[in-house]
């Protein structure tokens, strides 16, 4: 595929999928053949998850392999992914490029699970509550979410530790002036965070240990279990 016939295909499909609430049949399913969403994915992904991200990285994700190459180079991914790697994973996993503060691009009772890891902290609460409403719309009965974020008790305990400068520059301040997404504009607990669940329409809200609960893959979708608060609940 050339870049021009990539950009094409990208934008058609982007917009009809927003604009109509494109048709979830026609996108992956997991094993068990469930519509499995992964917001905020960077490039944390499991097969046959729809992977949603305001990132370059999703923007480009399916892009012919020179392009991936560049991009490589320019993103942070660099960081923490070989370029093999990172290019199989762009290639091989479905990305949908959307922003996540303004909207959630699916249709009514058309999702049976959705997971998300370290991306809440980076919406303002008000941003936070509007997508959890929206997400418990798009549910099926009885699906599922999992939400896991930094855990501010954790954080907070490191004051305690007099671990005052990593308190704040990784959990309140974070320094990246590269990005206004990766800033954390917003932190929870358990109470917190159940609290905000409870006034979206969830039940069933329970707190789960790192890599244990009913959302498929996660072995694979977890990580950082130190700082990490995670949390289930049902449609």
């Amino acid at each position: 595929m050339n870049f021009t016939r990539f950009v094409i295909d990208r934008a058609v499909g982007f917009l009809g999928f927003a604009r109509r609430g494109r048709k979830l049949a026609a996108w992956p399913t997991t094993a068990q053949g469930k519509v499995c969403v992964n917001l905020g994915c960077g490039l944390a992904v499991a097969p046959g998850w729809i992977n949603v991200d305001a990132s370059l990285n999703a923007l480009f994700g399916g892009a012919p392999q020179p392009l991936l190459h560049v991009l490589y180079r320019l993103s942070g991914a660099s960081r923490y992914y070989p370029r093999e790697e990172y290019c199989r994973l762009l290639r091989e996993h479905h990305f949908v490029f959307h922003d996540l503060a303004r909207s959630l691009p699916f249709p009514a009772r058309s999702v049976d699970c959705f997971f998300s890891s370290h991306f809440f902290e980076h919406l303002f609460r008000a941003d936070a509550a509007r997508l959890l409403r929206d997400m418990h719309g798009a549910l099926k009965d009885g699906g599922l979410v999992r939400i896991a974020v930094p855990d501010l008790a954790f954080a907070v305990a490191l004051y305690g530790k007099g671990e005052k400068k990593r308190m704040l520059g990784d959990y309140f301040f974070v320094d990246d002036l590269s990005s206004f997404l990766a800033r954390h504009k917003y932190m929870y607990d358990f109470e917190l965070l159940s609290a905000v669940l409870q006034d979206a329409g969830y039940r069933d809200i329970r707190q789960c240990r790192y890599r244990e609960g009913e959302v498929p893959d996660l072995h694979l979708l977890d990580n950082r279990p130190e700082e990490t608060l995670f949390v289930e609940a049902r449609r």
